[in-house]
């Protein structure tokens, strides 16, 4: 017993200097991770937020920001997670440390290209404004003081002189307002946006900003110190390649699908290769559905093309004899007699059902592969059509589908702003005619099982926002990773340690 109480007070004063390394639950991300971790807590941390982010992204779109409904589905997902999300919750170091390494694994997965630095700066913006959002008057008092935004406090004799002029320029506020409000002195470059949109008064070189408004001067300042945090880190991006642990693990990241892999299939066999031309009107993704046509039109696809939407059908149910017979005929109908594609194509269709070579099980292409990997050259038909095809031809192929005007201009609006697995959303909700869709679009069999689903009268539209379940996933080179709540790397043991992880995130 003495032992155990000894033990217990050791923990205790472990656990209150641990908490000295993250006072506030919100933070800059300034200072990178130098605790050894393992690549179990590594993958683990890393998909729990990227998770987070894929729906704050789906959420931002889908509701206004400042909303309820938003809020709150944005905090059941932190309180799922395990992320932060009361400013002062008790005993909340490890959600507090889980916060501040996932954000710094993530930050090296995606600052590998223009594309993934921007996407993973809107999102980490988006969850930060939300976040700030929470904090109390005097909790972001402290904030700003953690992370020196210590702005000037107008006194209260130049605030009632100034009264009618900060009346005047700030909106939302009265004259009795103006006088219960705190304002700041802010340099203007740090309020650049709200003196662009005159929603502040300016006067010899300064801002004079209501607390109430603080929030978009916080988000300037993050935005500008990630940023170039990014661009900081690319530059490591030879180290972090020439480590064998690391790179294999950031890749799947930047390209990562949190859902089913649709590698198993419960309609295997159900499906007879008369119904793929009326399936594929009314069932299939775009993607997808450009493929089927190309392939009834030209009776052949290139090795891309062969590849996404082979194994897309044999997600959606085809038997290795089903696919062996569809090729064929098309092909045969085409430039390639029956010998030749025995000998040159059969032996890549038995390898994608692991019948041949590593008798690897080939999973179908999840949205993110589509859209990062092995884009389309000229003559191919595979790609993500919402991410790979120009904006005038997209909309062209959208009009002889029926969408209707008004729907093309959303898909459209979606597509300017690199929101593709959204715009194929809409999509889906168009050709299917329902509002909400009621799940995150992530994956093409996905799109095809919900399809079917909803078409069969198997399930009503969902008006709530879901994310998938299951967190099995495999790589896109298609080595076998398990991603779930206890995930394991692919090459290397659950006890190797990662360590010195701030190397990758500083400047030499």
């Amino acid at each position: 017993m003495e032992f155990s109480s000894r033990t217990r007070q050791k923990h205790l004063r472990l656990a209150g200097d641990r908490r000295e390394l993250y006072p506030h639950s919100l933070q800059f991300y300034l200072e990178p991770p130098t605790e050894s971790i393992s690549l179990v807590e590594f993958e683990s941390f890393a998909i729990d937020r990227l998770r987070l982010l894929k729906v704050v992204e789906n959420l931002g779109v889908s509701y206004v920001r400042s909303t309820d409904s938003y809020k709150t589905k944005l905090e059941n997902e932190l309180r799922k997670l395990k992320f932060p999300y009361r400013a002062l919750a008790e005993d909340d170091y490890e959600a507090r440390r889980k916060d501040h390494i996932s954000h710094f694994i993530l930050r090296l997965a995606y600052c590998q290209s223009e594309d993934l630095r921007r996407w993973f700066l809107q999102q980490e913006m988006d969850l930060f404004r939300y976040r700030f959002s929470q904090l109390t008057d005097g909790l972001m008092q402290k904030f700003l003081e953690h992370v020196n935004l210590s702005f000037e406090a107008v006194s209260e004799d130049l605030k009632t002189e100034l009264a009618n002029e900060l009346c005047a320029s700030t909106p939302g506020l009265s004259l009795p307002k103006v006088k219960e409000q705190m304002f700041y002195k802010v340099g203007l470059a740090d309020a650049v946006d709200l003196f662009r949109t005159r929603r502040v008064f300016v006067k010899d070189g300064f801002a004079y900003v209501p607390f109430k408004e603080i929030d978009a001067i916080v988000l300037n300042n993050y935005r500008t110190k990630l940023s170039k945090a990014l661009a900081l880190t690319a530059r490591s991006l030879p180290s972090i390649q020439s480590d064998e642990r690391l790179q294999p693990l950031l890749n799947h990241l930047s390209h990562s699908y949190v859902g089913p892999d649709y590698s198993v299939q419960k309609n295997t066999g159900k499906i007879s290769l008369e119904q793929i031309d009326s399936l594929s009107v009314k069932s299939f993704p775009l993607c997808m559905r450009q493929l089927h046509k190309a392939l009834r039109d030209s009776h052949h696809l290139r090795h891309g093309g062969r590849m996404q939407y082979g194994l897309f059908l044999k997600g959606i149910g085809l038997t290795l004899e089903q696919a062996l017979e569809f090729w064929k005929k098309e092909f045969i109908r085409g430039k390639v007699d029956a010998d030749k594609f025995d000998k040159g194509y059969a032996y890549s269709i038995r390898h994608s059902y692991g019948k041949e070579g590593k008798r690897t099980d080939y999973t179908p292409y999840s949205c993110m592969k589509i859209i990062m990997s092995n884009p389309p050259s000229q003559g191919d038909y595979h790609g993500c059509p919402f991410r790979h095809s120009d904006p005038e031809l997209l909309k062209q192929k959208l009009q002889s589908y029926k969408i209707p005007p008004s729907g093309i201009t959303q898909i459209l609006e979606l597509v300017k702003g690199m929101h593709y697995q959204l715009a194929c959303q809409k999509y889906f909700e168009l050709t299917h005619e329902v509002d909400d869709i009621g799940f995150s679009l992530n994956h093409p069999n996905q799109y095809f099982t919900e399809s079917q689903r909803l078409l069969s009268g198997g399930r009503e539209p969902k008006k709530e926002l879901s994310t998938s379940g299951n967190s099995q996933q495999k790589n896109n080179s298609q080595e076998s990773m398990n991603l779930n709540s206890t995930p394991t790397s692919s090459n290397t043991t659950a006890d190797t340690e990662l360590e010195g992880l701030e190397a990758y995130f500083t400047e030499d």
